[in-house]
């Protein structure tokens, strides 16, 4: 257990920013989870709405100390990958 009074901080703190990364993360795999289903849906339309939303959070969070911004370019990077191979099938 921390005694100095800046120790009892940091654990406040440390706790705060856990609470708050996880919720983002947790935020980004449901938007990465719908965008999946509008995928195996076959709408393309519906998909591209979902991409877009799923980009949105990525860069914001990336934009933190959250997740790395290479992490998030990357994730963004395949999921593009599966939009665009969806949209050639219907092509």
């Amino acid at each position: 257990m921390a005694h100095s009074l800046s120790a009892k901080k940091r654990v406040r703190q440390n706790a705060k920013r856990s609470r708050i990364n996880r919720a983002r993360k947790s935020q980004i795999k449901t938007q990465i989870k719908r965008f999946e289903q509008a995928l195996s849906g076959g709408d393309a339309k519906a998909a591209s709405e979902q991409y877009q939303l799923v980009a949105r959070k990525l860069d914001e969070v990336a934009s933190t100390s959250t997740m790395h911004k290479n992490t998030a370019a990357r994730k963004k990077s395949r999921l593009a990958k599966k939009l665009n191979s969806l949209k050639t099938k219907k092509a």
